[in-house]
């Protein structure tokens, strides 16, 4: 207890992603917020340290039977999994959620002018989103795949343009922050994803979709913040 109540967040989450749902119950978060310790997290949000404590070790303690590895896993076929689970559903989901926050707005947008603005913020969401999965698969997952290659010995290592793995992963980020800060706003706007009582059936399937959305998000992020750079960025340094 007393060595995981200086382990950083998103460690932990990466050792046993079932604790991830400890953490979203204090409102933590562990993937753009993750480099911080149980302790310092719990300060900074007035929560009880021991009984989080508690909570994550209980979960830890069921042991990892269940779960996926994904620490065990090379960095090319993690990236590779991310790019058909995440980004997958980021494109699946997205022109779904943009008709019917369009359409709420129309039909309720009066009584609730709070919805423009989630609209708004989810519509930059799209956008950004979009370009940032595209920099991933056509600049910085396909150098770690040659990465790998040429650990295993069928690639010779060079150089890219960038310079360094860190320099697309420092972007990847800082990109990640921003869409982390873009969804705590549409959470706060939308009472936590909690429709209004005059709301018809597409009004609450919109809200639940976009919390499942930034569910996803929250993974896809830990994914490649806790696991994917740190082993990327090891590797890099096994091949200069």
């Amino acid at each position: 207890m007393e060595n995981l109540i200086n382990e950083k967040i998103g460690n932990i989450v990466a050792q046993n992603f079932k604790t991830a749902a400890v953490f979203t119950k204090y409102g933590l978060d562990f993937c753009c917020g993750g480099q911080v310790s149980i302790e310092k997290a719990a300060e900074k949000k007035g929560i009880d340290k021991n009984a989080l404590l508690t909570e994550v070790q209980a979960v830890l303690n069921e042991g990892a039977s269940e779960q996926i590895d994904f620490n065990s896993w090379p960095s090319d076929l993690l990236a590779s999994y991310i790019v058909k689970t995440h980004h997958r559903y980021v494109r699946e989901k997205t022109p779904i959620l943009l008709t019917y926050l369009n359409k709420i707005c129309k039909v309720h947008g009066e009584r609730h002018p709070e919805l423009f603005e989630i609209n708004k913020l989810f519509e930059e969401c799209a956008l950004e989103l979009g370009h940032h999965l595209e920099k991933e698969e056509k600049v910085l997952f396909p150098f770690i795949e040659k990465m790998e290659e040429s650990k295993s010995g069928n690639g010779q290592y060079m150089q890219p343009r960038f310079g360094s793995v860190q320099n697309p992963i420092s972007m990847m980020i800082h990109e990640h922050e921003a869409e982390g800060n873009r969804f705590e706003k549409i959470a706060e706007l939308t009472n936590n994803y909690t429709a209004p009582e005059d709301s018809c059936s597409t009004y609450r399937v919109a809200f639940d979709m976009l919390k499942e959305f930034e569910q996803d998000l929250h993974k896809h992020i830990h994914l490649e913040n806790n696991i994917l750079f740190p082993k990327s960025i090891k590797l890099e340094e096994t091949l200069i």
